[in-house]
């Protein structure tokens, strides 16, 4: 299978592993057509896999891929981003697609001003 998991990815699907509880072992990722890469995800967390999954094994966890997602996700790159544009999985070199940060440029945050004369107290100027 030709799917490549960034580190910063299985971090993040690792302690979603611990946190889903006692005896939860695999982080299932189901991706479906849409979104700004050209996929959509879903995640859960799971005891284990469902049938026709196929379980990957990462460091400490399994990442549990059913057969649409690992069609979907051949030749990609799965990694985690968490800037003030994009956070959560993001899908690079997806067949289609690119990812969401490289579609478009993004520009600086909006910057309000507020002139603290314009403000009044209690009705009064």
């Amino acid at each position: 299978m030709d799917i490549t998991i960034t580190p910063a990815a299985q971090k993040f699907m690792r302690r979603m592993v611990r946190f889903g509880g006692e005896g939860m072992t695999g982080f299932r990722l189901q991706v479906s057509p849409g979104g700004c890469s050209g996929l959509s995800s879903e995640f859960t967390v799971e005891k284990a896999p469902q049938p026709g999954d196929v379980a990957i094994a990462l460091d400490g966890f399994a990442l549990f891929l059913p057969a649409q997602s690992r069609l979907l996700l051949h030749g990609a790159t799965v990694d985690f981003a968490d800037t003030p544009t994009e956070s959560g999985l993001v899908f690079r070199n997806v067949a289609g697609g690119g990812s969401c940060s490289s579609q478009k440029p993004t520009s600086a945050p909006a910057l309000a001003t507020v002139d603290v004369a314009s403000i009044g107290r209690g009705g009064r100027p």
